[in-house]
Parts: structure tokens; sequence; C-alpha cells
């Protein structure tokens, strides 16, 4: 068995690591670490009598002695401070932060300053459709935000195609548990109930990962210009992504673009009507429609926040990057009725 650890275990995406890792057939959860210490069911109740294993005050020394492989589920700036004493010590880390996902320029741009350059220039972007091959072979993974999963996956398949005068606009909408668990006027039930809200417009910082990545696919130079939404669900994602089409590109039939970039890929559904988000909660799914009407686009992404914009890319990053089918324990029915 694989030894494995979680460190930020007891926040949602921690717990939906945990929920998948009691089911892996290869992977042994041998560490849960925090901020403090405690016990796991504890702070998921749901978890009494399933795993009950202690929650320890996350130390370096310890995960080197009983690790082979870790998930860092912790704020910014605390993950590079715990990766960068780990790297070189034969752990395998996929780190959920946003701090090894873009470079230098975009991280000190909208986060603070990086402390752990080699590893920003070691880390793979863990975007698996795109990336699959470079994960294989690396020990550091960037695992993509949840925004720019949802974003990227929509938008990739037409980055060579989409004019760069007009760029892309893209409209988002996620729901609470997007925000994290610790608790703050904007999520409490009286202001998310019967609402919804922009937050951070054209200023939230998966803007520049997004912009980013798409470039960085096909050498393009495309704006994005990116507004999330605050909707009242636990969970799931939904974006709008629109832009304009090269004139060479303005007869195209995107469903077709699609199947064919995707043909290979069991995780990514393309639709032929708009898509939902009950119908990827609770799984790794990623579901896509477009259409095109005179050289104007529109795509249309859904996926769960907390498992394909997280914890489950994170599982199939870990499962690439020992040598294991991609595809275990991975999510495939969700909770839709």
């Amino acid at each position: 068995m694989i030894r494995v650890g979680v460190v930020g275990i007891s926040g949602y995406t921690g717990l939906e690591l945990v929920k998948m890792l009691v089911a892996h057939p290869n992977f042994e959860l041998c560490y849960a670490g925090a901020s403090s210490s405690g016990k796991l069911s504890d702070s998921f109740s749901s978890l009494k009598g399933v795993i009950d294993m202690p929650i320890e005050v996350a130390n370096a020394d310890e995960i080197k002695a009983r690790c082979d492989l870790v998930f860092l589920a912790l704020p910014h700036k605390e993950a590079m401070s715990l990766a960068s004493k780990l790297r070189k010590s034969g752990v395998k880390i996929v780190d959920l932060s946003a701090d090894y996902r873009v470079s230098q320029e975009n991280y000190e741009k909208n986060y603070c300053s990086h402390i752990d350059l080699d590893g920003l220039k070691e880390a793979v972007y863990g975007l698996v459709e795109i990336n699959r091959d470079r994960i294989k072979n690396a020990n550091l993974i960037a695992n993509p935000g949840c925004y720019p999963t949802c974003s990227l996956l929509a938008l990739l398949p037409f980055a060579n195609m989409i004019d760069s005068k007009f760029g892309v606009m893209i409209d988002a909408k996620s729901g609470l548990s997007g925000a994290g668990k610790s608790l703050k006027p904007s999520s409490h039930f009286i202001s998310v109930n019967e609402n919804m809200n922009a937050y951070l417009p054209l200023t939230h910082r998966h803007s520049d990962e997004i912009k980013e990545h798409l470039n960085l696919a096909y050498n393009t130079d495309i704006d994005v210009m990116f507004v999330p939404h605050l909707i009242p669900l636990s969970r799931g994602m939904l974006v709008s992504s629109y832009g304009y089409l090269k004139p060479e590109f303005k007869g195209i039939d995107p469903l077709s673009v699609l199947k064919d970039f995707y043909k290979d890929e069991r995780f990514i559904r393309i639709r032929t009507e708009p898509v939902s988000i009950k119908d990827v909660a609770g799984t790794h799914f990623c579901d896509i429609f477009a259409m095109n009407k005179d050289g104007k686009i529109w795509i249309n992404s859904s996926i769960d926040n907390l498992l394909r914009g997280a914890s489950s890319q994170a599982l199939a990053n870990a499962n690439l990057i020992m040598g294991i089918d991609e595809e275990v324990a991975l999510p495939v029915i969700g909770n839709s009725i």
C-alpha cells in the first residue's frame, strides 16, 4: 500500500479527500495533519465509525517519515512553506493551494511574495487532460483552482480559434462551499439564502490563472474578463464563456470540435444541450456544451467545485504520479435524483 497523508484535513476539501481515500485500493491514509490536534470524527461527525484517526499538528519530519505522498489542503503561503521542506525528501506532493499554479509575476500580483521559487519552477500544473504526460513524471503538482478548471476545460479546445481582439468573457457561478469552511458575514445563511451576487468582478485572482494557462496552451494572447457569482447551493459550479471566433473559424460546429478534442477522455462529457450542476454534483465529471451563431461562441461548462475543482482532481493527479490507473476511486455517481 502507498502511504498517504492529508494536511489541512479539517476543511471541506480535506473531507472529500478522506471519503475517496477510504475506498482507494492502493492508498492508505496514515497521516492527518492540521493547525491543531484533535480527532477526525470530531471535525466531521459523518466519519464516526468509518475512520476515527487522530489529527496531528502538521510536522514536516513526521510527514517525511510516514508518507510516500501528501496532499496539502492548506491556504496559500502555508502550503509552500511546508512544501519547500518536503520537496527534496522523496515525498510526492499534490498541492491544492494557489502557491504553485501561476508564474511568479502573477502569484505576487494576486497573493504575496513567493518563498519557494525553485518549487515554482519544478511544479506541474495538474489539469490532467492537458498535462497528463508531464504529471506522470512530476514530484510536485499544482492542483488547479475550481473556476480555472471549469473555464479552461471549456475554452482550451477553442483557444487557437478565438479572436484575441475581443478576448473572452467568463460568467461563473459557484456554490457556497467554494468560499471555504471559515464563517464570514457573506456566508451566513441569511445572506446567501434566496440570493445571488457577484463578487470581486474583473479583479478575482483566478482571472490571471485562467488567462495564463489558456494562452500557454497555444502561445496565444487572449484577454480574459472574469466575473464570479455566489449562488445558494452547497456545491457545484456553472460557467458561461463568451467570445468571437476568428473569421476562418466562423463556420465551425463547436460540438464536433469538443468531441474531437476530448474523444479519449472518460471524465469529459459533451452535452447536446446546456449543462446542469445537478448532473455533475458529487462526481469527477466536467460537462460541456457549446453553440456558434455567426461567429459568436458560447461555451457552457459545469463541475463539482469540491471534487473536480479540488479533491477528485487532486486524487487523479496522485494516481498518475504514483503509477496507478488515473480513474481509481474517482466518483462517478452523483447526488441528483
